[in-house]
């Protein structure tokens, strides 16, 4: 197969500035998902899809190509991922190259790793899968969780079944956490969603799920980097 794994990296960030680029260990925070396609072994392609000439250089440095900049319609925060998609697909288009499937890895899941984008791999091809979708443990039950009144009355806040059924018997949740979309090419044309029939989940764990939106998530990931072996 002829794989394109796209890195979503657009220059500015509300949250966190310029966090796509941001250094985690001595490393911009979109070379982590660079490095772990490369190390997968399972892409003819991998690049950085940016609206910044700084941001395709940086890319370039680490192994990427930037064949041509995303589109201003694409660029903004209101843009659809899957349009994105479809407007990287068009352009290796022009130049005459096409894919058998196509892999999203957010700049913003620096944990994730070779192995993972590997074995994601490996269950698209066994279950002949139209999507596959990286998720993990929910690491607080939903049953737990609810919205709050105004003046924050918990009455009703958990059903009296969750609250009387103790943790370790309560169904296991999952969710998906923003690291691995695998996609079939010709069903990405027509799919609605990937959480469709033929879609798969692949689980990951936990540490390799964290994704980077503030400065905690940051020093989050910054620690359990320091705890892996070099």
């Amino acid at each position: 197969m002829k794989n394109l794994a796209i890195i979503p990296a657009r220059s500015g960030s509300k949250g966190l500035k310029n966090k796509n680029i941001k250094e985690l260990r001595q490393k911009p925070l979109l070379a982590y998902s660079i490095l772990a396609a490369t190390e997968s072994g399972v892409f003819s392609h991998i690049m950085v899809s940016t609206d910044s000439e700084e941001y395709a250089r940086i890319a370039r440095e680490y192994g990427a190509e930037v064949p041509f900049l995303r589109s201003r319609e694409t660029s903004t925060d209101m843009a659809g991922t899957w349009d994105l998609v479809k407007e990287v697909l068009n352009g290796y288009s022009s130049l005459g190259e096409s894919f058998d499937s196509i892999c999203i890895l957010q700049p913003t899941s620096p944990l994730r790793t070779g192995d993972d984008i590997k074995f994601g791999y490996e269950l698209f091809s066994s279950k002949a899968a139209n999507a596959v979708v990286g998720v993990c443990e929910m690491e607080h039950s939903p049953l737990y969780s609810n919205t709050l009144q105004e003046d924050c009355c918990m009455d009703g806040f958990i059903s009296e079944k969750a609250a009387s059924t103790p943790r370790q018997l309560l169904p296991v949740y999952y969710r998906i956490n923003g690291a691995l979309y695998i996609v079939r090419e010709p069903y990405l044309w027509t799919m609605k969603s990937p959480y469709d029939h033929g879609c798969y989940a692949y689980k990951m764990a936990a540490e390799n799920s964290i994704d980077i939106d503030t400065e905690y998530d940051f020093m989050l990931a910054e620690y359990v980097m320091s705890k892996r072996q070099p």
